[in-house]
């Protein structure tokens, strides 16, 4: 295992883990928060790169541009569609459904590589939607408009646009991690300009700016370099373990910090999730389970 990597991811996560936090503090919607926080991840890496030395000697690949911008296009949606869940719900629970990523990365498998669902990896997925119905409470299932008004759509829409990111970055080895997500936050800001209400930025505080600021540079900058030069040097279990570091950082700045108390239902709909999750990347593979069965057959 690449230890420096490792532990890049590690501390990417763990900072990652508090953006429920600075969102809360920014006091802007969710898509000019996005917005802000390309334009200052886009200057400070941009900045980087320059000093580095990047830029003179980055090896460019059409195909390896195109991936990187639709995994930027994912990013993004990814970003504002997490937002708009945190300010619909608390934290945790939003953070809770946000980590349903693996399992529909596991969908993304059966559906665009033709890898077969075991039975296992389906009732890990039912037991995590389970899970996601009590943690957002049963009674926001009894009509479409408390659905949506839970906020649960748009913490669904999150998880789905983080397996996408996953899985699309996974194919990107060509270029450097600060021209990853340079043109990912790039990306970004193209996207959103059009949906920007910029009248929101008028009579904001100082720790207002400080708090975007915060979760454009270190947050989306800072943390994406770290994530993007990480994961391609790590094992996709090494990667599974390591994100469940911002989760746990999530929830628990959310119980200490802004004072979030679960109840039993929602304490369970969070153990069945990131149980069932667990379980589905540790799960054994079919063929690990024939290599097994030969060698216990093996005299």
């Amino acid at each position: 295992m690449n230890i420096r990597a490792a532990i890049n991811l590690t501390i990417s996560m763990a900072i990652f883990g508090s953006i429920g936090f600075f969102t809360k503090h920014t006091g802007i919607p969710a898509v000019e928060l996005v917005f802000v926080r390309c334009i200052f991840a886009t200057l400070f890496l941009g900045g980087l790169w320059l000093i580095a030395g990047g830029l003179k000697t980055e090896q460019w690949n059409k195909k390896q541009l195109a991936t990187t911008a639709l995994c930027g296009v994912f990013l993004v949606l990814n970003w504002v569609f997490l937002f708009k869940a945190f300010e619909e719900m608390s934290i945790s629970v939003a953070i809770s459904i946000y980590n349903l990523a693996p399992i529909f990365v596991l969908f993304l498998g059966a559906i665009l590589l033709a890898e077969k669902m075991t039975l296992p990896a389906i009732l890990a997925t039912t037991v995590c939607f389970f899970g996601s119905v009590l943690i957002v409470g049963i009674e926001h299932f009894q009509s479409l408009d408390q659905l949506f008004n839970s906020g649960f759509i748009w913490a669904l829409l999150s998880a789905i646009f983080y397996a996408l990111t996953m899985f699309t970055s996974k194919n990107i080895s060509g270029l450097s991690s600060y021209a990853v997500t340079f043109i990912q936050t790039a990306v970004g800001i193209v996207m959103l300009m059009p949906f920007c209400d910029f009248t929101v930025f008028e009579g904001l505080t100082t720790t207002n700016w400080l708090f975007i600021l915060g979760t454009g540079i270190v947050h989306t900058g800072f943390v994406y370099y770290l994530f993007f030069d990480s994961i391609r040097n790590l094992s996709t279990i090494i990667v599974s373990v390591l994100v469940f570091v911002d989760p746990v950082v999530a929830i628990l700045l959310d119980v200490i910090i802004l004072s979030f108390r679960p109840t039993t239902l929602q304490i369970l709909g969070i153990i069945l999730i990131f149980g069932s999750i667990i379980y589905t990347v540790f799960m054994p593979q079919p063929a690990t389970i024939e290599q097994r069965k030969k060698i216990s057959e093996s005299p």
